[in-house]
């Protein structure tokens, strides 16, 4: 039989079907005349290469490098700034007070509590201190003060105002009649008498071997609340005179460094509190005792 030559077999026609199935790319083919009849779907097992652009194949693009990130910038270290003293050298009033009367329970203030703070307060500060193991500044800092309080009761208003750090001793007679300031140079006190009843008692300093306070009976002769002395241009608060430029006052010098220092022959006062009082009791004229 001849073959007709427009009519191609089923091989071949499967073989081309197959070519043009690799040339399109990935999508699943359906071919027609397969020698069983059948309906078979191919899927080519290479996809096929992208279309050539007009200039070729893109460039593979280059990122810019990457770096690692750099840490924050840490702010400057700076030491923790120390806490302001509650309490130093140079302050005065309640507090002070009351830290001298907790320090004298603990028997490390020898003194009667003053309200000023200075050298023998400054002191007692920095013996507390050592004891605590605490810097030794004589500066009250906040911790010092806390351990002091626990360690401390509250100060009664005997011990933080005591009639006298030393006992008045026995009156001179010339003291029980009327109201007399009676100061004695052996027991360093002042005692403020009417009609032989003491009322209030403080402590007191006298003149130096060079500058002696005179001894004897006087009368005040005046006296000046804000006084600055003339001689030597200090304060003498509620100065009471009673011979020349002798007086009774308030001494700044007394109450911060006791009995280390001494007077230009005035009586000094350490107490502003009671000597206060005493300067509001008194007038020109009232009877001033002073002995041995």
């Amino acid at each position: 039989m001849q073959r007709s030559r427009g009519r191609r077999t089923a091989p071949a026609m499967a073989a081309v079907l197959v070519m043009a199935a690799l040339a399109v790319g990935c999508r699943p083919v359906t071919v027609t005349g397969a020698p069983d009849g059948k309906l078979t779907r191919y899927a080519p097992t290479t996809p096929a290469p992208p279309p050539l652009g007009r200039h070729g194949p893109p460039a593979p693009r280059h990122s810019a490098p990457s770096y690692p990130a750099s840490a924050p910038a840490r702010a400057p270290h700076r030491a923790p700034r120390a806490a302001a003293p509650l309490l130093a050298p140079g302050s005065h009033g309640a507090r002070v007070r009351e830290l001298q009367a907790r320090l004298a329970q603990l028997g490390l203030f020898g003194r009667t509590p003053t309200g000023s703070y200075a050298v023998v307060t400054a002191s007692a500060v920095r013996g507390f201190q050592r004891r605590q193991g605490l810097p030794r500044t004589g500066a009250v800092q906040p911790a010092a003060w806390l351990a002091l309080r626990s360690q401390t009761r509250r100060p009664t208003r005997a011990e933080l105002y005591p009639p006298t750090a030393r006992p008045v001793g026995a009156l001179d007679p010339r003291c029980m009649r009327g109201r007399v300031i009676c100061i004695s140079k052996r027991s360093d006190t002042l005692a403020w008498v009417v009609d032989g009843r003491v009322v209030s008692a403080m402590d007191v300093r006298f003149g130096s071997q060079y500058t002696p306070t005179r001894e004897g009976t006087f009368a005040l002769t005046f006296k000046s609340r804000h006084h600055v002395s003339t001689l030597f241009h200090t304060a003498m608060p509620y100065a009471m005179f009673f011979s020349g430029g002798q007086a009774v006052h308030y001494s700044a010098d007394f109450a911060a460094r006791g009995y280390r220092g001494a007077s230009h022959g005035c009586v000094n006062v350490r107490d502003r509190r009671k000597v206060a009082a005493l300067f509001k009791a008194t007038r020109k004229g009232t009877k001033v005792v002073i002995t041995h």
